[in-house]
């Protein structure tokens, strides 16, 4: 077994190489540009959505992405090491206490919205570097009151 592991591992690396890919967990809000190919044409698409769900499962990890478009609810699976995608960016993270959403299919409007999380962390740091800037503002104009 020890073997097929190592293997797997290459081909991830492998495929994964030149790509941006996030940390996401269900309940986040991504966007996945996917390579589209039409005839000799190629180009990116966004898909953006709510992920609902999420397979773990080494090389063969897949997840879920529904979104609403024109009033009609729209879902895509899109394995996670696919030379197809070419990045899935993190919008907005949210609260859930599910692995799996599927509940979120059955709801509509209000009901069917994800609290968003809050990153506490970040947010002190913004706050200490919001009172930091205001200090060195009056520092700044003490200094201009008494020059003049």
């Amino acid at each position: 077994m020890n073997i097929l592991q190592e293997i797997e591992a290459e081909q991830i690396e492998k495929l994964s190489k030149g790509k941006q890919i996030d940390d996401f967990k269900p309940g986040d809000v991504v966007r996945v540009n996917v390579k589209i190919i039409e005839g000799t044409n190629e180009r990116v698409q966004a898909f953006e959505g709510l992920v609902i769900g999420r397979k773990n499962a080494g090389l063969n990890s897949a997840f879920t992405v529904r979104k609403i478009s024109h009033g009609e609810g729209v879902e895509r699976i899109f394995p996670l090491h696919s030379a197809r995608i070419e990045s899935v960016v993190r919008i907005r993270q949210g609260e859930v206490r599910r692995a799996k959403l599927y509940y979120i299919r059955t709801r509509t409007g209000k009901s069917a919205r994800i609290r968003e999380k809050i990153d506490l962390a970040g947010f002190a740091a913004a706050k200490a570097a919001k009172a930091e800037k205001a200090a060195q503002s009056s520092e700044k104009s003490a200094k201009n009151d008494t020059q003049a």
